[in-house]
């Protein structure tokens, strides 16, 4: 799951940058309106995190734009403004979601988590392939009823790969879907992380590489 977080406060930008990749998120950060619209022109988010009160403006009028113009990723607002008035203008101009700083970290990643699933409401909460089950709300992974400790990253790919079970999955998709922005996409990172988690879930091996298109389960 991928989520920017556009926040003009660098400390607290940062901040929450890390709290959620640390959650085993994707996480990009813009400073700013004009630089988050840069971001969500080239990219796909679950979830956008704003800041209400911005340099270009009010967040609220930037989402309620391009809700009109038909954008559909999940919007949480994360701000000081805490009157009962700002809190239903954030719902009303297209906000799915509204947190108060200061915030305890453990509740704005699981509020995330939850915006990043209610937008992938069609899918499974427990993923299931022969006898690979992934269990993304409680983020458990396991193979023939044993638990498997996987990496964040090992966690999505392998999350990725069974949301398009028996589909081939690209290596941009899989950069697209599973890291930030920092992602050099032409180094060896993916092939990295899909060789620790063949290793970690063993024979008979259900990944396999379709040359030139990229892997699926098999």
């Amino acid at each position: 799951m991928r989520v920017l977080i556009v926040e003009d406060d660098e400390d607290l930008r940062y901040g929450v940058a890390g709290a959620l990749r640390s959650a085993g998120l994707a996480v990009d950060t813009a400073a700013d309106l004009p630089e988050a619209d840069e971001s969500l022109t080239v990219n796909e988010y679950d979830c956008v995190v704003f800041d209400r009160i911005l340099p270009a403006g009010d967040a609220l009028d930037y989402v309620r734009e391009r809700r009109d113009a038909g954008w559909t990723p999940a919007v949480l607002f994360l701000t000081a403004r805490d009157s009962t008035a700002d809190r239903v203008a954030g719902f009303e101009h297209g906000g799915d979601d509204y947190l108060v700083k200061p915030f305890a970290t453990a509740e704005l990643i699981a509020r995330v988590r939850n915006l990043c699933r209610r937008g992938q409401v069609t899918r499974p909460p427990v993923l299931r392939h022969a006898d690979i089950e992934l269990d993304t709300a409680r983020r458990q992974a396991r193979r023939a009823g044993v638990l498997l400790t996987l990496t964040g990253k090992e966690f999505a790919v392998l999350e990725q790969l069974m949301i398009r079970e028996g589909g081939v999955v690209g290596r941009g998709v899989l950069i697209e879907h599973c890291w930030d922005a920092m992602a050099e996409p032409l180094s060896n990172v993916v092939d990295v992380v899909i060789a620790n988690l063949r290793r970690k879930l063993g024979d008979p091996q259900p990944i396999v590489t379709v040359r030139g298109a990229g892997y699926r389960l098999t």
